[in-house]
Order: structure tokens, then sequence, then C-alpha cells
């Protein structure tokens, strides 16, 4: 080539060509490995991906996703090892938890399987870099002798790499993990990595269990019902009985983030004295971007219910008044006890019926207004019968475990567990009483009821979670009725996947017959079983009331 004024131009020095030619195999090695230096591999139960990275500092990441990720000090050198765990295969899962004789091998298996998967990578890695070094360097040079050049140096770059990491190779790296993300907490939750290895038997007793729960969650997700709730879905968040246990409000703040929530109905018993010292309690609710409805339940005062009243997102609902948040109209009433209070006798059940009768009342006059009310909220289950015939749906709480119903007029009755897992109370019981919230899913158009998921958390000490889709059948069809007496005590045993509460209708997963249910055993036959007549306090009110038993207006 000719430089200025026609004279031959001076070639590059040496070193420019050096730089250069490392610049064309880096970019090629690296572009090699992007495109085809991964290969997924089973290790045990798991599906994973494999991949080599440049780095500075080498070593072995593992992501688990969602959970986070593990790094592990393996070794030094310039190419670090990237495990992406993709999925549990759930037929390799349960292949372990029929014989669970193959846990005893499950170490070798996985030792295995790992160096078959990187004996592929290591292949597979040769091909992508001497590859992709080569194809740079005929692109950049367009001389074949220039481009196999390139692919030498990346070869031997790539052989310097593995010499340095196998020299610098630390096994013991396994026993001090740098944990990110949510698993962050997982030495505190399965103990350090030490601890693992010298009581491996108590770990592999915990690693069969991990494996069961999550084959079970696999066969309860591989035959969920097709719901797919759209963006325009109403999401609507039933939490009861929060009683002054200061972790809901986290746990709803999570479940309004996760689920996009649009608004939160609370059916009553947030406090546990009612006092005014306790108010400072409830201030985590003006932090919620949602508005929260609420009625009073029968630990929850007057006093209570004033201070929430001047919070601005909470809507108190008393004597049948209606609000429409988020699409949705909604009308409660409080409790007409409160129980706290040793100086007042307690009404019982009478004064929870009159309380209904009262929101049946407000119920018709929304309707004749032409507001009709989607949802009626009251705390007391009794209170919440009166309204059968006169709404779509009836939230309740009180009873600290759930049961839904469809009663005799068509409304469906939902009662949500404890929120709060029972609030400080928890603790004078033998076992933890669990967490539980719903997330209800509206069509927008019709504000009916499409499905709910059912969150159930593990309480005090514990750390399980389950959560359950389900589907409303419709009301008034042959093989509907109502749930089993929802006054039974649940099991407390209840395993992952089988919640101890039994709706009515057929939970994700199953698909029963409505029609040979047995209900629970019980002192007496349910309100509203068939063969008994209209329950006690029902719509149409006690013998002598003025109001005709009503007829669905939504049908």
């Amino acid at each position: 080539p000719l430089g200025r004024g026609g004279a031959p131009a001076s070639p590059a020095s040496p070193w420019a060509r050096a730089l250069g030619m490392t610049a064309v195999v880096l970019l090629g090695a690296w572009l090699g490995l992007l495109t085809v230096g991964s290969v997924l591999t089973p290790v045990g139960p798991m599906d994973t991906r494999m991949t080599l990275r440049p780095s500075l500092t080498g070593g072995t990441k593992i992501n688990v996703s969602p959970l986070g990720a593990l790094e592990l000090d393996t070794h030094t050198a310039p190419l670090r090892l990237d495990v992406d765990v993709d999925q549990l295969d759930p037929v390799r899962s349960q292949a372990l938890v029929e014989r669970p004789e193959r846990f005893s091998g499950l170490q070798d298996e996985v030792g295995r399987d790992v160096r078959n998967g990187t004996t592929e990578l290591a292949v597979r890695s040769v091909v992508a870099v001497v590859s992709g070094a080569t194809a740079l360097g005929l692109v950049v040079y367009r001389r074949p002798r220039r481009a196999l050049a390139a692919g030498g140096l990346a070869l031997t770059l790539l052989a310097a790499s593995g010499v340095g990491a196998y020299a610098t190779w630390n096994p013991k790296s396994v026993l001090e993990p740098k944990f990110s993300g949510l698993l962050s907490s997982a030495p505190q939750v399965v103990g350090s990595a030490r601890s693992i290895v010298t009581d491996f038997d108590v770990y592999q007793k915990e690693l069969a269990r991990l494996v069961t729960n999550v084959t079970k969650l696999y066969d309860a997700t591989s035959t969920l019902p097709t719901y797919q709730p759209d963006p325009a879905t109403i999401r609507v968040l039933h939490v009861s009985d929060i009683h002054l246990n200061p972790a809901a409000w986290h746990i709803i703040g999570s479940l309004v983030e996760q689920y996009g929530i649009g608004a939160i109905i609370d059916s009553g018993d947030t406090m546990d004295h009612g006092a005014a010292a306790e108010n400072t309690f409830l201030d985590p609710i003006a932090d919620l971007d949602v508005p929260y409805v609420w009625v009073r339940g029968n630990h929850d005062s007057r006093v209570t219910q004033e201070y929430l009243g001047r919070m601005k997102n909470v809507r108190v609902l008393d004597d049948g008044r209606a609000v429409t948040v988020a699409g949705v109209r909604v009308a409660g009433i409080g409790d007409p006890q409160f129980t706290p209070d040793r100086s007042v006798v307690a009404e019982g059940d009478p004064a929870e019926r009159l309380a209904g009768i009262r929101l049946a009342s407000a119920l018709r006059d929304q309707e004749r207004a032409g507001t009709p009310v989607d949802i009626a909220v009251a705390h007391e289950p009794e209170a919440a019968r009166q309204t059968d015939g006169l709404v779509p749906l009836v939230l309740a709480g009180h009873v600290h475990h759930r049961a839904t119903e469809i009663m005799p007029h068509g409304t469906r009755l939902k009662i949500e567990g404890s929120t709060g897992g029972g609030g400080l109370r928890a603790l004078q019981n033998e076992k933890p009483e669990k967490v539980r919230a719903s997330v209800l899913y509206l069509d927008r158009t019709t504000k009916r009821l499409q499905a709910w998921d059912e969150i159930t958390l593990g309480g005090l000490g514990l750390t399980t979670a389950e959560v359950s889709r389900h589907l409303p059948q419709e009301a008034g069809k042959p093989g509907t009725g109502p749930s089993p007496d929802p006054s039974a005590t649940p099991s407390a045993d209840a395993s992952p996947g089988s919640p101890s509460d039994a709706p009515s209708d057929a939970p994700s997963g199953s698909s029963p017959d409505p029609s040979a249910a047995s209900p629970a055993p019980s002192a007496g036959p349910p309100s509203g079983s068939p063969g008994t007549g209209p329950p006690t306090g029902s719509a149409a009110g006690p013998p002598g009331s003025p109001y005709p038993p009503p007829e669905p207006f939504w049908r």
C-alpha cells in the first residue's frame, strides 16, 4: 500500500499486529461461546443448562430461578461456569419418591451427571471457541493462514485456562457458598453447607421430603383448571382475623404486589382487645396503594373504627353502607357485639341474625336505587347468611378456617381463615395456626366470581406455603349444594397440596362428584342442608318476618 505522496506505507508494528490478533481471538471466542457454548444436561432430578462465560475471577455460579443464586469459589481462571437450574423433572422426581432406596445412590448419580455434563461442555466449548475465533479471523484478515492462526491461538488460550482451573481447583468451596436473592436466607433455613456434609443422613431425609413435596406440586399444577385471568380481570384480596399480628401486613403487601390486587376486603377482627393503645398497629394500612374495605369484627371497637375511618385509602362499611372500589360495588355491616367488653352480656347468634337482616334490607334498598351490590361483607357467618338471594357473593370470617358453600337461594358464602394465624392467641394452641388469605378473580363486566386462589402459609415457626386454584360451580345446577359444616375443625396435619379446608367447589387438579360428597360429622345437620328446609335466619327472615323468600336478581 502507498502512503502520502505515493510513498510506500510503513508496515504495522509487531505489537500492534499482536494486539489486533488478540482482540480478534478474544472477541471471536466470546461470540462462539455465546452462540453454541452451552449444554442441556440432567443432574439428578433436575434439568440444567451449563455454560462457560468469560470472567476475571473464575468460579462457579448456580442460578436457581426465581429463588436467587449461589456462587462457589471453585477455581481461578478467566472462565466462569454458569449452571442454570431450569426445572425439576416430574418423571424423575416421581421415580425417586416411588423408590426411596434410590436416595442412597443419589450423590453418586449427581456426581456422574455433573462429570458427563462438564465433559460435553468442554468439548462443545473447544469447538465454539476455535470456530468463533477462526470465523472472525477470516472476516477481519481475509486470509486463511491468519484465520487458522487465530483459531490456534484461541485453542491455546482455552487450554491454558483449563490448566489454570485444574491447578486452582478447590473442592472445599462447596462448604462456603455465597448466596444471593431469596437464597440469602438459605443458611438459616437449611443450615450451613458444612453441617449438611457432616450430617448427611439428616439432610438426605429432608431432601426426600423436599422432592416429595415438589412432586406433589407438579402433580397439582399439571391438572390445574384452564382459567387464565387476563389483565382486565378485577383482583380482590380477602383477608380476615389478623388479630394484631404485624407479620400480616408484610404478607398482604407482598400479595398486593405479586397479584396486582385492585382492592382489599377485610372482614374484621383486625384487633384483639380494641383498645386505643392498639391503634398504631393499623398504620401500615395507609402505606398500601389500594383501597382497603373494612368491617368491624367482634374484637374491633368503635374507637378502632373511628381511627380507620380517618385513613384516606380505607372504606369503613357499617349499617349496610355501600361503596364502589376497583369497579366493584361492596356493602357491609359491622359486628353488633364487642366481646372483649366483659361488662356487657354477649347476645350471641340472635344479635348476629338481626345485623344480617339489616344488611339484607340495605341490599334491597341498593337494588331499588339501581345500584345493586356485587359483594356483601359481614364478620360473623350467621349474619352473612341473611343475605342469601340478595347478592351473588358474601364474605365473612370469625371462625379461623375456610369454608365455601352455595346457600339455598344461590348466594355464595365464602368464609376466610385467619390472615394473622390467630394472632398472639396462636401461642396458646398445641400447633401453630396457619396464615390464610384468598385472591378473588372477578369479571370486569359482570362483576361475577370467575375463580379464586387460596393462599395458605405455615404459622409460627413453619415455612410451608400452599396455593390452590378453584373454579366456581354454577349456582342452581344439579349436584351443587352446601359444603360440609363450616364449623367442623380442619385437620392440622394436612400435607402440602391437600389443604385441610374443604370448599364445596372442586379444587384445582380434582373433579369429584359433588353429589357424592359426604358432609363432615357434626353435632347436627349443617344450616341449609338438604332436607332441613331454609336455614335459621335465612334471607327470608325468622318466623314472622315480613320479607318473602327473595328471587336472586342476577339470574
